[in-house]
């Protein structure tokens, strides 16, 4: 999913999965009488709160933790009790019958059944509702043909049994499906809301349902702070200790810092000098996290001045090339993030072949390397092959500390190959996505955290049609080693994972985008937050088990 700048499941055909208790915090009897309020820091403003058009991370964990799906991740990525109770796998892993709590509600009274699964995921596939992770669905009976407008959207395959059974029908097996499951784009969603609603649907707190552990108050789609509170009607109330979450946008760390050490905020970022200050504090806390930090060069036609340029290779990989990640990391991030070994970021998946990390069997060392000479060469050699003497680019990024340090970074190295005046643009998150959607830039600081544990993740943002490919790369090759890990070698797991790495090397060699860094979260959070649940990949927070100790 977006990011601000700043392992798979085995299915057995036939088998049954009953949940036992859900695994929450052990939480002390000291916790009972404390205040149970937090307040959190966020990179960035919310953009959407709707399940259907949410694509980034701080939508995500809003929508994680005020709603919930058919499973819950847990520590590791671990599958918890959701809306379903229990799991039949069938007709040799293309079939699932879902059995659903019967007492659920939304945060409006209403029962959550069935059909509000099968609404929830036909609007999404809807070509009308322009959800960008609709391709999510691929796989799943019908989605595919429906997503492209030649099937009608009751042809999905996802059926309602009655109130408490749904049935699911896949085109053929999918190795992760599990994982999806408990990934907001598939959470059930109130047809009644979305009706009543209309287009402010998840545009505010107030035009929104929930059947997840907390509800959301205070925000109006544009403010810069709201809160969650303990949700009344959630099933597994019982398990919920916060009363309330507060999370406070705080872009500039070193504003976060000093509301940390007047109290005013619980969990707050930290970034350059400040890591290295205060890594011995008692509060210091690292998050790694399954994401890569990447430039994408605007090779559509609409960008008349500059496609003609990025459409050209070694342009492409002089831009790349310019760049020392490991200087960057290390001097201007100073964050904890890694230089990336490629665009999948490492610590994801292992080989079934050699049991090597993913980043390791895909590595080619000419996507993320630094060779200024080089660079220079074969910038020189470019532009006489397009026929230019200089370049004007603008590079977008986000508003935010770290944003800007990385843009001044970067221009600063893409100018030192000469002939070359880079302008940044430095706008709010929400901003900058719509623009990189619409194409509305020359190059831009993109970022993509794995939706769940698999290189697929990835890699299948930058096949030729996907709606995340803003720059619209294009490679006949690529697609079909994509096409081919979820087509035809699907079931096949050493197969598969060739096809995947040969897409990466593909990606790599021809500099599709440029592979930045992978990003690590230097926090302080106080050490009386306990329970707090952190996945890498996939929705990162779960704070259904948090308390105050």
């Amino acid at each position: 999913m977006n990011l601000k700048t700043a392992a798979k499941v085995t299915v057995v055909a036939g088998a049954s999965l009953l949940f036992l208790a859900a695994c929450g915090s052990n939480n002390s009897s000291s916790s009972k009488n404390v205040k149970q309020v937090a307040t959190i820091a966020e990179k960035s403003e919310l953009p959407s709160m709707d399940l259907s058009k949410s694509t980034d991370v701080t939508s995500s964990n809003m929508l994680n933790n005020t709603n919930e799906g058919l499973y819950r991740l847990g520590k590791d990525s671990k599958i918890t009790p959701g809306m379903a109770t229990a799991t039949k796998i069938t007709n040799d892993g293309k079939t699932y019958t879902f059995t659903l709590r019967k007492n659920a509600k939304w945060s409006n009274g209403d029962k959550v059944t069935a059909k509000d699964f099968v609404y929830g995921w036909q609007r999404t596939v809807n070509p009308k509702t322009a959800s960008q992770y609709a391709y999510l669905y691929s796989g799943i009976k019908n989605a595919d043909q429906i997503s492209s407008g030649k099937k009608a959207v009751s042809s999905l395959g996802v059926k309602a049994d009655g109130d408490y059974k749904l049935v699911v029908t896949l085109d053929h097996p999918i190795s992760y499906f599990k994982k999806l499951m408990g990934f907001v784009n598939f959470f059930p969603q109130s047809e009644k809301a979305v009706k009543k609603y209309g287009s402010k649907y998840g545009t505010t707190s107030t035009a929104m349902v929930y059947n997840g552990p907390y509800t959301m108050t205070g925000w109006t789609g544009t403010n810069l702070s709201w809160k969650l509170n303990k949700n009344k009607n959630y099933w597994d109330k019982k398990n919920v200790k916060m009363q309330t979450l507060k999370f406070q946008v705080t872009k500039d760390t070193s504003t976060g810092l000093n509301l940390f050490n007047s109290n005013k905020l619980d969990d707050a970022y930290l970034s350059g000098t400040q890591v290295k200050n205060y890594k011995t504090n008692k509060n210091f806390t690292l998050r790694k996290t399954a994401s890569t930090f990447y430039i994408e060069f605007n090779q559509r036609d609409s960008n008349k001045t500059l496609a003609k340029a990025f459409k050209n290779q070694k342009i492409r990989e002089a831009l790349s090339l310019a760049i020392n990640r490991k200087q960057f990391v290390n001097d201007v991030l100073a964050d904890g993030s890694t230089q990336a070994k490629g665009y999948v970021s490492s610590d994801l998946a292992k080989s079934p072949i050699n049991g090597k990390d993913f980043a390791d069997d895909a590595y080619v060392a000419s996507g993320v390397e630094y060779d200024m000479a080089k660079a220079k060469k074969l910038y020189k050699q470019g532009l006489k092959e397009v026929g230019a003497k200089s370049l004007n680019i603008k590079l977008l990024s986000d508003d935010t500390d770290g944003a800007k340090k990385s843009t001044e970074y970067i221009q600063g190295q893409w100018q030192k190959l000469g002939n070359m005046k880079v302008s940044n643009q430095n706008v709010p998150f929400k901003t900058r996505l719509q623009r990189s959607q619409n194409g509305n830039f020359d190059t831009v600081i993109s970022a993509w955290s794995a939706d769940f544990t698999d290189p697929i993740s990835f890699l299948s943002l930058f096949t030729s049609d996907n709606s995340y490919n803003n720059g619209r790369y294009k490679s006949a090759a690529y697609d079909q080693y994509v096409k081919a890990a979820e087509g035809k070698d699907a079931n096949n797991e050493k197969a598969r994972w060739t096809d995947m790495v040969n897409a990466e090397k593909q990606l790599m060699k021809d500099t599709g985008v440029s592979p930045i860094y992978q990003q690590a979260e230097a926090h302080l959070v106080r050490t009386n937050l306990k329970g707090i649940i952190y996945n890498t990949a996939g929705t990162q927070y779960n704070y259904k088990y948090m308390y105050v100790k």
